[in-house]
């Protein structure tokens, strides 16, 4: 162990020997150096050191910073789309609150004033989150803020990737006026165009070159979303054009907090969606009317219903036209009625008895007609 540390330090030596000569290469010209050798060995002056100091400390502390570079962060693709999700349906209840306000008023106030109401309460979140620098609700659900990512160039600052400014005055207005001004503008020309028919105005005409310049910018826009989307999906940065204009990219706001995962809404969806696909199934095998038949001697009304009024079939519950008697039970009937429940049925019973019918008579007829013919 002694010999080991004997030529650690010699090597120690050797390496400060060397950084010394660098340094002092660089302080002195080769000139000067052999010029000193020559007449005297007398040190350098105090002044030549700290004026060498000066000197080259820009130089070490660009290259210090320079080997350091910004940490790479992976940040989920499913938090930051789940989060725009959440936004979305944010908004989509606060307008539903707000419309159930004026539902007492006349109806289709609010109508045609839809675009405006939109880009009001868009406004709002923006106002109370953005604006404040604090994170939507959807993505203070999902641990995200919004990070400018321009300010995040500067090396030898980052120490988890996750530090950073927010967003500046002049990001936060521009949000503002991309996300509200924009989609507000945009909603309002495509229901003006549609309209005043643009599209179906004379080929030379101003609308109609209007609208075929709407159409493209609207081609544009989804073909440029389309590819943001792909590169989103491959580097996990900016969800939207918005975004990646401005440099705004979401990050984590607390590198220790976990995302939390609860599995009981969607085991709860699972099972309405299985029960309700199970309906669907047997619904359809259950004949509505065989199963009162059979309920029907169960039934509390049912010496209330033999009771009615004989004269109205107790199908439609109406004045039969052509009156018809179920055999053997002698009780009054529409024809069409009591012919489509034999048919559908092949062991209908009496509504009115429960008494199996074998065939049916025409009132004032002696000729019974069996009810499978």
């Amino acid at each position: 162990m002694k010999g080991k540390k004997t030529v650690d330090m010699s090597e120690w030596l050797r390496r400060q020997t060397r950084n010394l000569l660098g340094f002092a290469c660089a302080v002195f010209p080769l000139t000067a150096m052999a010029s000193t050798s020559n007449s005297s060995n007398e040190p350098p002056a105090e002044s030549a050191w700290i004026n060498a100091h000066q000197r080259l400390a820009p130089r070490w502390q660009s290259a210090s910073l320079s080997s350091h570079s910004a940490i790479p962060i992976a940040i989920s693709r499913v938090n930051q789309v789940d989060a725009g999700r959440l936004d979305i349906e944010m908004s989509a209840m606060l307008k539903e609150q707000l419309v159930k306000v004026f539902s007492v008023m006349k109806p289709g106030l609010l109508f045609q004033y839809e675009a405006e109401l939109d880009a009001f309460l868009e406004f709002l979140i923006w106002r109370f989150s953005i604006w404040v620098d604090k994170p939507t609700p959807g993505n203070a659900l999902m641990n995200l803020r919004y990070r400018d990512e321009r300010a995040t160039d500067i090396r030898g600052k980052i120490r988890t990737g996750l530090e950073g400014p927010g967003l500046t005055v002049y990001q936060k207005l521009w949000y503002c006026v991309a996300t509200v001004g924009g989609q507000y503008i945009w909603t309002r020309l495509q229901s003006f165009s549609a309209f005043r028919q643009w599209g179906d105005s004379e080929q030379r005409s101003i609308a109609r070159r209007a609208w075929l310049i709407l159409q493209r910018i609207e081609g544009f826009y989804k073909a440029a979303s389309f590819t943001n989307l792909l590169v989103f999906l491959y580097t996990g940065r900016y969800r939207n054009l918005i975004e990646r204009a401005i440099k705004a990219r979401l990050v984590y706001g607390s590198p220790h907090m976990n995302r939390a995962v609860s599995f009981e809404y969607m085991n709860r969806q699972l099972v309405w969606n299985e029960f309700s696909e199970m309906l669907l199934l047997l619904l359809p095998l259950l004949n509505s009317a065989s199963m009162k038949s059979l309920l029907r001697p169960f039934s509390k009304d049912n010496s209330s219903g033999s009771t009615g009024d004989e004269t109205l079939c107790p199908i439609c519950q109406a004045n039969p036209t052509t009156v018809y008697l179920a055999l053997p039970c002698q009780h009054r009937y529409c024809y069409y009625c009591l012919r489509t429940r034999c048919a559908a049925t092949p062991s209908f019973r009496c509504s009115r008895c429960s008494e199996p019918v074998v065939a049916m008579q025409r009132h004032g007829c002696t000729r019974s007609t069996e009810k499978n013919d």
